[in-house]
């Protein structure tokens, strides 16, 4: 009786189609029998230099200039090679039966490296990598996407550009605008100001509203506690002075909050961890335990802040903040594409961007790798004379979403007392120099240059 791993030798020997699909795949640990895990050895390392098959009078050859094998082990593997026949396997059946026998291969593996590093024998590994390996097994599959053909795969492109982009709105109106309508999943968006400015009030803020859209929001802070950032929430979403929660009796809190349950169906975990000692790793093993535990998966993460994390590619040397903070940021960004969901968080300014009136990319502490990977970037500018008018200013400074030269600065009303920020009249919006409002056009009507037209050349 035949046994998979005997048929799938077989097909890559004989059926190219077949070999060529699923070689990238197949590993040679999957095997348990040496015999034939060196036979797969073989093939791969022929297909993969020649590029073409390999027929089993030139597999017989290969095999004995092996000089890790003793006499015995070629006579062994040389009577299964002889064993292997050209009998065909419908295509569909084989290709899934491979694909499920790496697939259980790679979670057995999984599970024994797992049960090591849980023994204190995994080397390296600590155990916060448990979940991502047991995450990446999980995960094997023949992915049919070798690349996007141009000419033969328009259709594709087509139903893109008419897909509606699935995002998650803000409740101000200028974001909603300069975003084309929120923020979509697998992106890294970072707000910048200087301390004390607002950057956790607009974290807090925009959680909150997105909870009230009934969407699942999951809030990291390595800066202020768990209690603090909740108490910020609360302000705003049982609509109290912040200063005057503490006042409440036990019955008029558990009220506001029972009637803010009956507003929305999604959840708000907070998780609290300290400064600078948790990385992507540890936001990966809480996304893990979350939902094997409480059945949540978030929508959006915020992470507060940036700066404060730590980079799970760099441990115990000693690198450029440059390096360091581009890389902490590529890591939340990787984190994001790889759970499908949107990222928020925030960095500082630098000392001299911090009473800056016209914050700018340059502005970026520690390093101008964060908005190098950024998906969207934009700045939280405060002064004496918006204070006194309760605004706050925002200035584009990058963004893959849409035009940043359209609205490239606009203020929004902030209330600091209940953790709020609010849309203010247009009238406010109009006196706003270099506001980029002015410039939304349709581009249809300008006209058009032909070849070179007003250009000189020297």
């Amino acid at each position: 009786m035949d046994r998979i791993e005997t048929t799938i030798l077989a097909n890559l020997i004989y059926n190219e189609k077949y070999c060529r699909k699923v070689l990238p795949f197949v590993k040679p640990e999957y095997y348990q029998e040496r015999s034939e895990r060196v036979i797969f050895e073989t093939i791969s390392s022929f297909v993969i230099e020649y590029g073409k098959m390999i027929t089993k009078e030139i597999l017989y050859i290969e095999l004995d200039n092996r000089k890790d094998l003793s006499d015995s082990e070629i006579s062994e593997i040389n009577k299964l090679v002889e064993s292997i026949s050209d009998k065909s396997s419908d295509y569909e059946w084989l290709l899934n039966t491979t694909e499920k026998w790496c697939r259980d291969r790679a979670i057995y593996l999984a599970l024994m490296e797992s049960i090591h590093i849980a023994d204190n024998e995994g080397g390296n590994k600590n155990r916060d990598a448990i979940p991502s390996i047991l995450s990446d097994a999980l995960a094997v599959s023949f992915d049919n996407n070798i690349g996007h053909d141009y000419i033969e795969d328009y259709e594709n492109r087509f139903d893109f550009y008419h897909r509606s982009e699935e995002k998650i709105p803000f409740d101000l109106e200028f974001f909603n605008k300069i975003t084309k309508g929120g923020i979509p999943n697998k992106t890294l968006n970072v707000a910048l100001a200087g301390t004390g400015v607002g950057k956790s009030l607009f974290m807090c803020h925009l959680a909150s509203s997105i909870l009230l859209q009934g969407k699942n929001v999951l809030y990291i802070t390595l800066e202020m506690s768990e209690e603090k950032i909740a108490e910020r929430i609360d302000a705003n979403l049982l609509n109290v002075n912040i200063q005057n929660l503490q006042d409440l009796s036990h019955n008029d809190y558990e009220s506001k909050i029972t009637r803010l349950s009956k507003k929305t169906q999604g959840k708000l975990i907070i998780k609290e961890y300290p400064t600078a000692s948790a990385h992507s790793g540890h936001f990966k093993s809480l996304l893990s335990e979350l939902s094997l535990k409480k059945s949540f998966k978030p929508d959006i993460i915020f992470v507060d802040y940036l700066n404060i994390c730590a980079s799970s590619r760099f441990k115990g040397t000693t690198v450029n903040s440059y390096t360091y903070v581009k890389a902490i940021a590529e890591e939340l960004r990787g984190m994001a594409v790889e759970h499908n969901v949107a990222v928020v968080t925030a960095t500082q300014t630098t000392r001299s961007g911090y009473g800056n009136s016209d914050v700018d990319l340059t502005d970026t502490s520690e390093s101008f790798g964060l908005p190098a990977t950024a998906d969207f970037m934009f700045a939280l500018i405060s002064s004496d004379e918006l204070e006194n008018l309760n605004q706050i200013m925002i200035k584009q400074l990058k963004n893959r979403y849409n035009d940043p030269t359209l609205y490239k600065r606009f203020v929004v009303g902030i209330d600091r007392a209940k953790m709020r920020l609010y849309d203010v009249e247009q009238s406010a919006q109009t006196n706003i120099v270099d506001s980029g409002q002015e410039i939304e056009y349709n581009q249809k009507e300008l006209p058009v240059k032909k070849n070179f037209e007003g250009f000189k050349f020297t």
